[in-house]
């Protein structure tokens, strides 16, 4: 069973928001039983993909990224976060942490190519694009307000398995996804549903009622079936919640059953209205109404 660290709704400053700093000290915190996320680690689905150290070699350094940063220890940070086996899952808080989550995403999107030397150059400027991008979204400048949710070896796994060895940030983190606040257009029930609307005008109205939509998931090879994915969605889920969103929308690939599973696991339910769309860009959209 994993427990799930929040603080209190009435607390200000209940998450941070980009590169602003909101670890102001928090006296109270709610503890919530997640029977089901801990329970489906069999079941667990993440996006593969070959598991190689991630070096200085292997990635170029935007900004003052520092690939010998040690991990922190995570026991008396107030940061919201889920404690489950021996990971621990939160919001990315650093440069490296953000930086790792780029690169996670960038070894899962180049994963089925031969492993050729020149895929590295490719993988190394789409991290270095992704990470910009990622920062970006999560500034609080964006249109939408985005946070990276990141999975992490936890100080005490560390300290149990390595004694007198030190972990750095990048080679801790396992898992990340996105989760970001939305608007639905105008008389939509459903994100897309107006897309093909051919009324130019009510496209760009946008609707005050607000959702969260999870994209970017995925998992290191060597960590699957450990509970990470299900976890991360369980702190996203939770994070909705907070901010007052009513529903959580994620797009998933037709073919791509384990990910199906995976979702209706947590909640969420296929959007039969928005099948239609499905067969142009091959992507089921699944909701969870919270």
């Amino acid at each position: 069973m994993s427990t799930i660290l929040f603080p209190r709704p009435n607390v200000p400053c209940l998450l941070r928001n980009g590169n602003q700093s909101l670890r102001a000290t928090i006296s109270t915190r709610t503890k919530l039983n997640l029977p089901y996320a801990q329970s489906q680690m069999q079941e667990d689905f993440s996006v593969e993909f070959e598991e190689s150290p991630i070096t200085e070699l292997q990635t170029s350094r935007p900004i003052d990224i520092r690939f010998n940063r040690l991990q922190t220890s995570d026991e008396l940070d107030p940061t919201p976060k889920i404690e489950f086996g021996n990971y621990v899952a939160r919001e990315a808080l650093i440069e490296e942490e953000y930086w790792t989550a780029a690169w996670l995403r960038a070894e899962s999107h180049w994963e089925d190519r031969p492993p050729e030397r020149y895929i590295e150059s490719y993988k190394r400027k789409f991290a270095d694009q992704e990470f910009n991008a990622l920062k970006r979204r999560c500034s609080g400048r964006h249109i939408q307000n985005c946070t990276c949710v990141v999975a992490f070896l936890s100080n005490y796994q560390i300290k149990k398995e390595e004694k007198n060895v030190k972990r750095t940030v990048i080679k801790s983190i396992v898992g990340t996804l996105d989760i970001s606040t939305r608007n639905l257009l105008e008389g939509e029930s459903f994100p897309g549903e107006n897309m093909k609307s051919s009324t130019f005008s009510s496209i760009n109205r946008v609707s005050t009622y607000k959702y969260g939509y999870v994209a970017n998931l995925c998992v290191s090879k060597f960590a699957r079936r450990k509970g990470i994915a299900s976890n991360m969605l369980s702190f996203a889920i939770e994070s909705a919640k907070l901010k007052g969103l009513e529903q959580v929308f994620v797009h998933v690939h037709k073919e791509n059953t384990p990910a199906q599973k995976l979702y209706k696991t947590m909640g969420f339910q296929i959007v039969e209205m928005a099948t239609l769309n499905s067969v142009v860009d091959g992507n089921y959209l699944m909701g969870l109404k919270l």
